[in-house]
């Protein structure tokens, strides 16, 4: 929807868009008050997938269900059809109608180059690796990727998910070799190495659209009345609130989680927590010099001045966020990209610490306690480099958006779709 909302705000006169946004009805339902520019409109197709509430119980059955039940061919024809590159069949129908079809590829460019070279690491021994013994082995030979770890690639080249491979390598496949546009989201001067080996190696025109982050909407920077968590966030110190968030999907044992409460109130460090879950437990565990909500604007919430650091599982999109506020980031990586987007944060970028767990996935309570401490000291010379390398990023993001990088890049996709210069 960010997207669109960026495409939709280069309408002109001379180039009036119109974007037709199709969604489920349950989706549908979550979407449907979101402001929004009046050149989007909301189309709706049955619920034909589980629901995301329950989507996590069986993630193999709901890949299957997006795969081949989504698929919806009955609305009028469009210039091009931008489709998440989760949904191949959008490819299939842009071939039976004529139509180019843009895929959006969603996580980062460094984890669709993985998958691209899927084959790679099946040639030199890298698929399905025994962690406990190939764990720390480095892969330094995939075009554009600086070394990693066999532990860091995404889960589903060696963990229990391994049965969801086939269906990213076919999403991989059709953007590759069927899509006619490919845009990633992500800005250029973060992944560049990435990014030029695939424009070398890939067929298909690839288009940076930046961090499609509703920082750039109107909405974000009116004056509208501030929620209570905004209010308690004013209250506090600058740069002493640490942000935890395990994301809205995966989630930990109750045996970790037991051991992250007791750390995080043993530290005495400010924190504000979001979960949909837990949250009673959560609030009876970090006291008084905490807050627990169900849910938060996030990127709001980061660029808070009172926010000092961010506890994540690196979902990519709290990747972008994060990045774009300039916090530094404690890395707690569940499964699926999170490992890959961590050593990103970590290595690549420099503006993160990594939560060590042990082969069960455990950390302890007094590990935890100091980890915090240290991480929230903003004396010294470690906390110092790294908010300094954290507010670089923040500048090179800033100067994408800015700068008209990305805007540039989203012009020269709507020329090319409205000259049809691909089909």
């Amino acid at each position: 929807m960010n997207l669109c909302k960026l495409i939709a705000a280069t309408s002109t006169p001379d180039l009036l868009l119109q974007i037709s946004f199709i969604v489920t009805q349950e989706w549908f339902s979550i979407l449907k008050s979101e402001p929004k520019p009046d050149n989007i409109q909301f189309r709706t197709i049955p619920n034909v997938i589980p629901s995301e509430k329950d989507r996590s119980k069986d993630l193999p059955g709901f890949m299957e269900a997006v795969f081949t039940k989504m698929e919806a061919d009955g609305f009028p024809k469009p210039n091009v059809i931008l489709a998440d590159s989760f949904l191949p069949w959008a490819v299939s129908i842009g071939e039976r109608r004529n139509i180019p079809v843009a895929s959006f590829w969603t996580p980062s460019a460094t984890v669709f180059s993985i998958h691209y070279h899927y084959q790679l690491l099946k040639d030199n021994g890298h698929y399905e690796a025994n962690l406990a013994e190939q764990g720390e082995e480095l892969v330094n030979y995939i075009p554009g990727i600086t070394p990693i770890r066999v532990e860091d690639l995404p889960s589903v080249i060696y963990g229990k998910q391994r049965k969801l491979l086939p269906f990213l390598l076919e999403y991989v496949s059709q953007l590759a070799n069927k899509a006619q546009y490919a845009l990633f989201t992500t800005i250029e001067a973060l992944e560049s190495q990435v990014l030029e080996a695939l424009q070398a190696e890939l067929p298909v025109p690839i288009f940076t659209v930046g961090l499609t982050i509703p920082c750039l909407d109107t909405e974000f920077k009116s004056n509208q009345p501030s929620p209570n968590y905004l209010s308690w966030l004013d209250d506090q110190p600058k740069d002493s609130v640490l942000y935890i968030s395990q994301g809205s999907f995966m989630s930990v044992s109750k045996e970790l989680l037991d051991e992250i409460i007791a750390g995080v109130h043993s530290s005495g460090v400010r924190t504000f927590w979001v979960s949909s879950e837990n949250a009673s437990l959560l609030t009876d565990g970090i006291g008084k010099r905490g807050i627990v909500v169900p849910w938060c604007d996030q990127l709001k919430v980061l660029c808070h001045p009172s926010v000092g650091g961010f506890w994540s599982h690196c979902g990519w999109n709290s990747t972008k966020e994060g990045a774009f506020a300039g916090v530094p980031f404690l890395t707690f990586p569940i499964g699926a990209d999170q490992g890959t987007n961590s050593k990103q944060i970590v290595e690549d970028w420099k503006i993160g610490w990594r939560i060590n767990k042990d082969r069960e996935n455990l950390v302890k309570r007094d590990e935890i306690a100091q980890l915090l401490q240290s991480f929230m000291d903003l004396d010294s010379y470690e906390g110092k480099e790294m908010r300094r390398r954290a507010m670089e990023i923040r500048n090179t993001c800033l100067e994408a958006i800015e700068g008209g990088t990305i805007q540039g890049n989203i012009d020269k996709f709507i020329r090319d779709i409205s000259r049809g210069t691909r089909q």
